[in-house]
């Protein structure tokens, strides 16, 4: 099953780090995310420019209205992601704790739908 991690951070606590604690975290998600990727766990990641860089589109009655940055003002980003491969929420929970970004910030983990089942649910071709 495909579980996606998305990773939200603290921008005010990373930029507390000391350059070289940074780099050290940094170097070892890599090696981990490679690591993964050779066990054939983690399918996919990307790193995200910083929040304030973003736009949120929302729609209602027809006029759609745009504002800068993520929509819910919160002191945590979303910072990147990682689409894995796991067992079970409990194996994808022991996936996510192998990366340093929940102290400093947090990691929702949530299960991927199957989109060719919900193609085929609503009769799309």
């Amino acid at each position: 099953m495909q579980y996606l991690t998305l990773i939200y951070t603290d921008p005010d606590l990373l930029a507390s780090l000391p350059v070289e604690e940074y780099d050290r975290l940094m170097r070892g998600c890599f090696e981990k995310a490679d690591a993964l990727r050779d066990g054939g766990s983690l399918l996919g990641s990307q790193q995200l420019e910083a929040g304030n860089t973003a736009r949120t589109l929302r729609v209602r009655d027809g006029t759609a209205r745009v504002t800068d940055g993520p929509f819910a003002e919160t002191r945590e980003v979303l910072a990147g992601f990682n689409l894995i491969e796991a067992d079970s929420m409990d194996d994808a929970m022991r996936i996510a704790r192998e990366f340093p970004w929940a102290r400093f910030g947090s990691i929702e983990v949530r299960a991927v739908r199957d989109m060719a089942l919900e193609r085929q649910r609503v009769g799309a071709a």
